[in-house]
């Protein structure tokens, strides 16, 4: 297992004081945690990054990061709302023919309030900013993105729920939503029809007027249908299919405006108007997420985020399937995208999920400071 090189204590204050000027509550978390538990909630796509430990009780697992604990510790508390502080080692299993796994330190804060998801978002991601830049880089960029946003796109372009629910579980993971995008695709700009030429003939009719067309085939053929299904019933069948297939079908045009929206990047402001740009038309929800995100960034530059150092992609998403709204990553340009220096987002519906009684807002953010630190090279 690969250590990260400790960084000098004073570099370590350093990148540690922008938490420690958040009041927030002090706490550690057990290092094996329940590995269903964490399954459940974070999705089995993380299951190969995590150190498994077998013993006489349920299976447990290496504590991977400190979010879930820190959900569990709030929700003991009984408190309404609550602030929490970490500071300790995280491990991980590399991803196959990659690095070494790793055990590393990990700063961090999770925030439990009711207060303007906006301006929370925007107050994370400038502590996980403020705490980076400490370390001494001088070639890092915040990266923003929202996974709510996919789903208020794929809403606005009128997508079947049935399809628009797979879309928006697939985000998170790009080869689950490349594959749930190629599964969806249809041929000729239309949805496939269901049942061949024989339902391409009666589309478009009414199932009275189908009906009778294909009972006039029988007659012109000469066929009798005694005791099998009658014109009606056969086309309400090819009717019914024709729907489920079309639930679960993207025409090409559709499809195309997906893969343009995941290829938005770039400043936040141009990035967020060419989304609204691609759905064309008036959209509550999008409009609302369009405003919303106007706030945050303001917010960002007033607490001192150089706008030139905001980055916005509308496909970058997290291996963590808890997170449902804004995501971000303080990211090195020496160290690359698959090694962030800090990260966060929001996870509104997890405290739910672990049996909260009241709503809360959810969201937080950590530093690595191993990767901080300018001295740790690359």
């Amino acid at each position: 297992m690969r250590l990260e090189a400790p960084v000098p204590p004073d570099v370590l204050a350093a990148i540690q004081a922008p938490f420690l000027e958040t009041p927030a509550h002090l706490f550690d978390a057990p290092v094996l945690q329940p590995l269903g538990q964490l399954l459940d909630l974070a999705g089995e796509t993380l299951r190969e990054r995590l150190f498994v430990v077998q013993g006489d009780g349920p299976e447990a697992c290496l504590r991977t990061d400190f979010t879930l604990p820190a959900l569990r510790a709030h929700l003991e508390s009984g408190r309404p709302e609550g602030r929490y502080f970490y500071s300790g080692h995280a491990f991980r299993v590399a991803p196959r023919g990659t690095r070494r796994s790793e055990e590393f330190p990990q700063i961090g804060v999770e925030v439990f309030e009711a207060n303007d998801d906006a301006l929370a978002d925007a107050e994370m991601a400038a502590l996980a900013w403020r705490s980076a830049i400490a370390g001494g880089r001088s070639d890092l960029t915040l990266l923003l993105g929202d996974v709510g946003l996919f789903g208020v796109f794929v809403d606005a372009l009128k997508v079947a729920p049935p399809l628009a629910l797979r879309l928006k579980r697939a985000f998170s993971t790009p080869r689950r939503l490349r594959a749930a995008l190629g599964a969806a695709v249809t041929g000729g700009g239309e949805t496939l029809a269901v049942g061949g030429r024989l339902a391409g003939l009666l589309a478009g009719l009414s199932e009275a007027e189908a009906a009778g067309v294909l009972e006039e085939i029988w007659a012109l053929a000469g066929i009798d249908p005694v005791g099998g299904r009658s014109a009606a019933v056969i086309v309400h069948i090819l009717a019914e299919r024709a729907a489920l297939a079309t639930a679960t079908r993207l025409t090409l045009g559709q499809a195309d405006l997906v893969r343009r929206f995941l290829a938005i990047a770039g400043g936040p402001v141009e990035s967020l108007a060419a989304v609204t740009r691609l759905v064309g038309t008036v959209s509550p929800g999008l409009e609302a997420a369009r405003a919303a995100w106007d706030r945050r960034v303001a917010a960002l530059i007033d607490a001192g985020v150089p706008s030139g150092s905001l980055r916005f992609s509308a496909a970058f998403g997290r291996a963590f399937g808890y997170y449902d709204g804004v995501l971000f990553e303080v990211r090195s340009e020496a160290l690359g995208e698959d090694r962030p220096v800090a990260a966060g987002g929001r996870y509104d519906s997890l405290p739910a999920r672990l049996g909260a009684s009241l709503p809360t807002g959810a969201v937080g953010c950590m530093v690595r400071p191993g990767r901080a630190w300018a001295g740790a090279g690359e």
